[in-house]
C-alpha cells in the first residue's frame, strides 16, 4: 500500500540566509529532494506550493502563480517568533485572531515571560547583598512572582545533606538550577546567588533554564583580598590556616565566568547602584519594561 505524505513548500525556508541574505535553501527543494527517492521508499508525496498574500485581491496564492507588479505579503516563521516575542502586532491577513490569541498565550512577549538572573563570584563578593536589593526592585515593579535562591538559605533547606566535595558543589548547583527552571517555565523570576566556581556546572544550568525563558549570569567580580577584608566570620583566615578544606579561592579553583551577560565591579560602588546596572542589562535585553 503507498502512504501519501504531504512536504509544505516551506520546509526549508527558515533555515537561514548567506553573506548575501539569501535563502540557503529554495522554497522547493525539500520536495524535489523528495521526489528522487519516492520509487525507493515506497513513498507517494502529495505537494504543496509555497503560498503567499496577495495584497489586491485579499486572498492566498501560490507564490509561482502570482503576476508581477502585484503586492505579495508573507511572514516567515522566524519573523512570526519575533513579533510574539517582542508583543508586535500581527496582522488580520496572517492568521484568524483566535489563532493569534492562542499563539500570543505560549508564547507571550519577553516582558512577560519569566527568567533567571544567576549571581556567581567568591565567598564575600556581595553576590547575596545584590542579589536581595534586585529582588526588591523587582517586586516593586510587580507583574511576576520574584524568588531569591540563595547560596546560604538552599545549603540549609534543599542541599543540608551535602558536603563540599566537587560533586556535592555540582549537585547544589544543578538543584538550584532546576527549581530556578521551573520557576522560569510558570512564568516567574528566580534570582539566585550561589558561589557557583565551576564553568561546566554553570554552563549546564544555563541549559536547564533556557528551554523555559532566559538566563542571565551575572558575575560579581570582586578581588580575593576585597572579599576577605569583608570577611566578618573569618572563615578566609580558616581556609588560609587549612582549617577550611576545598575553600573556593584559596584550596579550590574558581572559574571566572569568560562571557557573563554582565559583570559587576562592586568595590567603591553601591549595592543600589549594582542592583540598577542589573535592571539596566534586564531592560535592554527586553525582559522587563524601561
Amino acid at each position: 500500500m503507498v502512504a501519501l505524505i504531504s512536504l509544505w513548500a516551506a520546509t526549508t525556508q527558515d533555515e537561514g540566509k548567506n553573506s548575501d541574505g539569501e535563502d540557503f535553501y529554495g522554497p522547493y527543494d525539500a520536495q524535489e529532494l523528495f521526489r528522487t527517492v519516492e520509487s525507493e521508499i515506497g513513498v507517494e508525496m502529495v505537494d504543496f506550493k509555497h503560498m503567499v498574500y496577495v495584497q489586491e485581491r485579499a486572498q492566498y496564492e501560490p507564490a509561482d502563480k502570482v503576476e508581477d507588479g502585484l503586492t505579495v505579503l508573507n511572514i516567515s516563521g522566524t519573523e512570526l517568533r519575533r513579533r510574539l516575542a517582542e508583543g508586535l502586532d500581527i496582522p488580520e491577513w496572517f492568521s484568524f485572531p483566535q489563532v493569534v490569541t492562542e499563539l500570543r498565550k505560549s508564547r507571550p512577549p519577553r516582558d512577560k515571560q519569566g527568567f533567571t538572573v544567576f549571581f556567581t563570584g567568591l565567598s564575600g563578593s556581595g553576590k547575596s547583598t545584590i542579589a536581595n536589593a534586585l529582588m526588591v526592585k523587582l517586586m516593586e515593579m510587580g507583574g511576576r512572582p520574584v524568588t531569591l535562591l540563595d547560596g546560604d538559605i538552599v545549603r540549609k533547606n534543599l542541599s543540608s545533606e551535602l558536603g563540599f566535595s566537587k560533586a556535592h558543589r555540582d549537585l547544589n548547583i544543578r538543584r538550584i538550577g532546576y527549581v530556578a527552571s521551573e520557576i522560569t517555565k510558570n512564568g516567574g523570576i528566580a534570582i539566585c546567588a550561589p558561589i557557583a566556581p565551576y564553568a561546566t556546572t554553570r554552563h549546564a544550568v544555563r541549559g536547564d533554564v533556557e528551554v523555559f525563558g532566559a538566563f542571565i549570569e551575572v558575575h560579581v567580580a570582586t578581588s580575593i583580598d576585597e572579599c576577605e577584608r569583608r570577611d566578618r566570620k573569618g572563615l578566609y583566615k580558616l581556609a588560609r590556616a587549612g582549617k577550611i578544606k576545598e575553600f573556593t579561592g584559596i584550596s579550590d579553583p574558581y572559574d571566572v565566568p569568560k562571557t557573563p551577560e554582565l559583570r559587576l565591579e562592586t568595590e567603591h560602588v553601591e549595592v543600589d547602584n549594582c542592583a540598577h546596572q542589573v535592571l539596566l542589562k534586564l531592560e535592554s535585553m527586553g525582559l522587563i519594561g524601561a
